[in-house]
Parts: structure tokens; C-alpha cells; sequence
């Protein structure tokens, strides 16, 4: 059964991407299942640090985008709206080029907090990075929508 209580058109949740830190990194959304949420970002200049290396906090940003926008499908957004509270992050290979992909997984849907799981991988399929968000559940009115 899906989790999901919001529409998953792929082109819609990427539109949310229009003019933010998304669009520059080059993330999008790619797949949705029942119970999880895939994205990719590009490993080059805009995402590398000083030594050709994908930058850490690029990993955790695609990081971030998966699990925030998987908690935000699942919930009512006229009522409820999913922010950060924490994420962690290790990063366990180095990748210089081509493509990363983040598959976001719920590791528990709460009332009021959503703990995901994301899982970043090479082309080859080789763990990159293994991330770890919590979200707070809030009112809508609570966060301002752009």
C-alpha cells in the first residue's frame, strides 16, 4: 500500500525545484514507489570540492531533498507541512564524475516527527553515502509557502 497522500507526478514535485538550491545542484526527482522515493544529481564542478571529489554537503543536500520531499508526500499539505530537525550523514566512497542517485526510504511515519533513510549510490551501484533525516510535523500555517 502507498504512503503517499499527495499527488506524485514526477514533473509537479520537480517544478517545486524551480529557482532553489536543487535547481543549481541539478537534482531531480526520477522514481517513486510505494514506499520510497529516487532521485539523481550530477557528480561535476557544481558539486565537487577543492580536489574533484563530490563535496559531502552536495551528498547531504540530495540527501535532504529525498527524505524532505518523500515526508512532504506524505502528508496533507492544507494541513501539515514536514521541516529538518536533524540529518547525518557518512560518506564512505569519493565519486569525481557521472551521476549519483539517492533512494529515500521511511524508517518510521510518526504524528508529529518522520525519521528517512537514504541511500546514495554510484552508476555502478556502489554505496557513496548513507543518510539519516529526521522531519517535525507541523501545521501548515506554521511555515510560509513561497
Amino acid at each position: 500500500m502507498a504512503i503517499w497522500q499527495q499527488e506524485t507526478d514526477l514533473s509537479r514535485i520537480n517544478a517545486w525545484s524551480a529557482d532553489t538550491l536543487m535547481q543549481v545542484l541539478g537534482i531531480r526527482i526520477t522514481d517513486i514507489g510505494e514506499d520510497w522515493l529516487r532521485g539523481t544529481m550530477p557528480v561535476d564542478a557544481r558539486t565537487h570540492q577543492p580536489y574533484g571529489l563530490l563535496h559531502g554537503g552536495a551528498s547531504v543536500a540530495l540527501a535532504e531533498t529525498l527524505g524532505s520531499t518523500a515526508a512532504m508526500l506524505t502528508l496533507d499539505p492544507a494541513q501539515f507541512r514536514a521541516v529538518g530537525l536533524e540529518i547525518n550523514a557518512n560518506h564512505v566512497r569519493g565519486v569525481r564524475e557521472g551521476l549519483v542517485t539517492g533512494t529515500a526510504k521511511a524508517l518510521h511515519l510518526g504524528r508529529s516527527t518522520q525519521v528517512w533513510e537514504i541511500r546514495i549510490e554510484d552508476e555502478r551501484g556502489k554505496l557513496v553515502c548513507m543518510s539519516r533525516i529526521t522531519m517535525a510535523v507541523v501545521p501548515a500555517g506554521a511555515v510560509a509557502s513561497r
